[in-house]
Parts: C-alpha cells; structure tokens; sequence
C-alpha cells in the first residue's frame, strides 16, 4: 500500500506557461518536473496524512495513550472479530499472522523474523515513510521512518529483533499501550507487540505479521 503525502499535485495538460521561463513547457519537461516534485514531497510527512483506504486522513505522533485490559476482551474470533486479511504484505505467513495477533497475549514472532521477508527492501527503496496497517482491520498503525532515515529505522530493528517504532511514528486513534504489561495493541483487538523503553525513550518492538494489512 502506498503512502500519499498532502500536497501540491502538479496538473496535467500538453503545455502550460511558466513565469519567468520558457513560455511552453513540453510533456517531456512537465512529467519530468513532476516526478521531482513528488520524489521530493516523499521525504516531508505532514501532520495529516492521506492514505488509500477506508481510514482516509489520519494523525501520526504524539503522546503515549494508554488503554485497559476490556480491549483485549474475547470476541468472535479470538481477541479480534475476525481472522486476519488473506493478502498480507512482505510475505508473511497468514497462520503465523492469525495466531499471534488474535490468539496471543505474550508471545512473538521468532526475533529477525522480519529479515526473511522483503521489508528491508521496501524500506530501503521506498521514496519517503510507509504506513503500515492492522493485518486484521486494515487499519493504519504506524508510519515509518520519521525523524530518521530508512538505514536507521532497519537497523535498530535488526538490533532489537523485531520492527522498532518510537511515539513520533505511531498513529495514536488506532494503538493503545496497556498500564503494566507495555503490551501494545489495537483497539480492535490485534495483538501487536510490547513497548521495551530504552534510554532514547519509548521503544515499540512490534510483530511485523500483525502490521502487514
């Protein structure tokens, strides 16, 4: 899934003037113009961002919100009402996916699991942060990197084990910490993770086969 940021979109047209320049600009000239302008719109993350599902705008960041132990209540399917999507991302496994995000309170995917995936290479090339989604509602979740570069964001993932988000990059309508355990998790019900503080501050180690929606 993509991520669109608010912004300028250049029009389209066969020519148009630009003050101050050449007073035709050709095809050629304006695709090429508007590929830099979005290749570098990339790299800014508004405060409000647009994504291509249901969800539409969504805030990112802020302060750490706290939720109580009635989240992870039983439902239809485990803690959640339904399994998760069938079409996950970076080639996860849907029976890991559905067993720890809807029938797990505790455990994890095995650590470095995400480097048998191809996130690496999606960070690692993408044009700007991704958002990544509930594997169970579709739901945004994070939104990563922010405040840091892709190399930075792998590797303390590879440091820690599992993807590490921090409070800048998480979407806060969606995500609650429960008091005590630090365990992290939807407000649907998908288990995710455990926030691990560390000494830049909170530190969300996350089970990429619970954010591949």
């Amino acid at each position: 899934m993509r991520l669109f940021i608010c912004s300028l979109l250049l029009t389209t047209g066969a020519a148009f003037h630009l003050p101050g320049a050449s007073p035709v600009v050709s095809n050629t000239q304006l695709d090429a113009t508007r590929r830099g302008f979005l290749e570098s719109a990339g790299t800014i993350l508004a405060a409000s961002i647009i994504a291509p599902s249901q969800s539409g705008a969504f805030d990112v960041g802020g302060k750490i919100k706290y939720g109580d132990e009635a989240i992870m209540s039983p439902k239809a399917h485990g803690t959640s009402e339904k399994p998760v999507q069938e079409d996950l991302m970076y080639g996860v496994s849907n029976k890991l996916a559905d067993k720890i995000s809807n029938f797990n309170r505790h455990f994890a995917e095995m650590g470095g699991y995400f480097r048998s995936t191809n996130l690496e290479d999606i960070v690692l090339e993408s044009k700007g942060p991704i958002t990544f989604y509930d594997s169970v509602t579709g739901k945004p979740l994070f939104v990563a990197p922010i405040g840091r570069s892709a190399e930075d964001f792998i590797r303390e993932s590879e440091i820690h084990g599992w993807p590490s988000f921090r409070d800048e990059e998480v979407v806060w309508d969606n995500v609650r910490v429960l008091k005590g355990s630090g365990e992290t998790v939807s407000l649907d019900g998908t288990h995710l993770g455990h926030n691990l503080p560390d000494r830049k501050g909170n530190r969300y180690c996350i089970n990429l086969v619970s954010i591949a929606g």
